[in-house]
């Protein structure tokens, strides 16, 4: 019998890998120190962690005063590139335009991006992992 646990609002809950507790706690901090002092160093590092992590190129990211008349605040393309409202846009003349809104959305991106890029190569380590240790009809490590 298999077990499906019920999580957030109903929906299944789902396994994925998150980077450790204490490199999310520095992504975190990028995020936030670029949010109110604009370094762009700080946006990097928080990228950089979390394509060093998934083993992923770094995204070509791009930032705008607003996205689709300022209903959208990003957009993440197949091919690999994201769209971004610039926090100082992100601040002025919204009525949701908190710090951790922010944040949120670029981890929202961010998840887009993780789970589009490289499908080829993600199917492919799945199909392995799917076959290993598993022998010919059905028996383990090709022992009948």
């Amino acid at each position: 019998m298999v077990r499906v646990r019920k999580s957030f609002r109903g929906f299944q809950a789902m396994r994925m890998m998150l980077p450790p507790m204490r490199e999310r706690r520095v992504i975190q901090r990028s995020l936030v120190s670029f949010f109110r002092e604009h370094r762009e160093a700080d946006f990097n590092r928080a990228v950089g962690t979390i394509c060093r992590f998934y083993r992923l190129k770094r995204p070509k990211v791009e930032w705008f005063e607003y996205l689709d008349w300022g209903r959208t605040a990003g957009r993440t393309y197949e091919n690999g590139k994201i769209h971004l409202v610039h926090p100082e846009n992100w601040k002025k003349g919204r009525k949701y335009n908190s710090e951790r809104q922010w944040v949120n959305m670029v981890y929202h991106e961010m998840g887009h991006y993780v789970f589009w890029t490289d499908a080829e190569r993600k199917a492919d380590t799945f199909a392995v992992r799917m076959e290993r240790n598993v022998g010919v009809n059905g028996s383990m490590n090709g022992r009948s």
